[in-house]
């Protein structure tokens, strides 16, 4: 529930002074919100209206279309609306475009390199301390511009 509204509801009983203070909200404020009501009810159903219009863009381009491919539709019917406000819109009901990344390769292993032996047998508990050393420095660049593919054991 509003700040506001919970005011509004219990005005009558004990005043809109005392509940503000209670509150801890500023009376001028209180009214402000009141006397913007009906601006916001037209807001809320011009929302509507354009989450409406964003659903039936977003269906045709089979869900790929995100905010700025909506919103040029949308110019392109004649309707003045900012992007900003189509992604205020998309994000309250819940819709999003697709994002299509391609996939950075980092690793290239070779088939024929030999297999680093495990020394210590997946047993990764130690005695004590300084007995089991266990690291992977397969990105150790050297002078060439090339990795060092070497395994150190101690």
């Amino acid at each position: 529930m509003n700040r506001f509204q919970f005011v509004a509801d219990h005005q009558r009983r004990y005043g809109v002074k005392r509940l503000c203070q209670v509150i801890g909200v500023a009376r001028s404020s209180f009214y402000h919100w009141k006397a913007t009501a009906a601006d916001r009810a037209a807001r809320s159903a011009a929302d509507d209206r354009l989450a409406a219009r964003i659903r039936v863009v977003h269906r045709e381009s089979g869900g790929t279309y995100g905010v700025p491919r909506i919103t040029a539709e949308l110019r392109e019917a004649g309707h003045l609306v900012n992007h900003k406000r189509v992604a205020r819109v998309m994000h309250g009901i819940g819709l999003s475009g697709l994002r299509l990344r391609r996939r950075h390769r980092t690793t290239i292993g070779d088939p024929a390199a030999a297999k680093a032996p495990d020394l210590i047998r997946r047993d990764f508990t130690a005695e004590a301390p300084n007995t089991h050393y266990v690291g992977d420095i397969t990105y150790l660049p050297i002078a060439d511009g090339t990795f060092c593919s070497a395994t150190w054991r101690p």
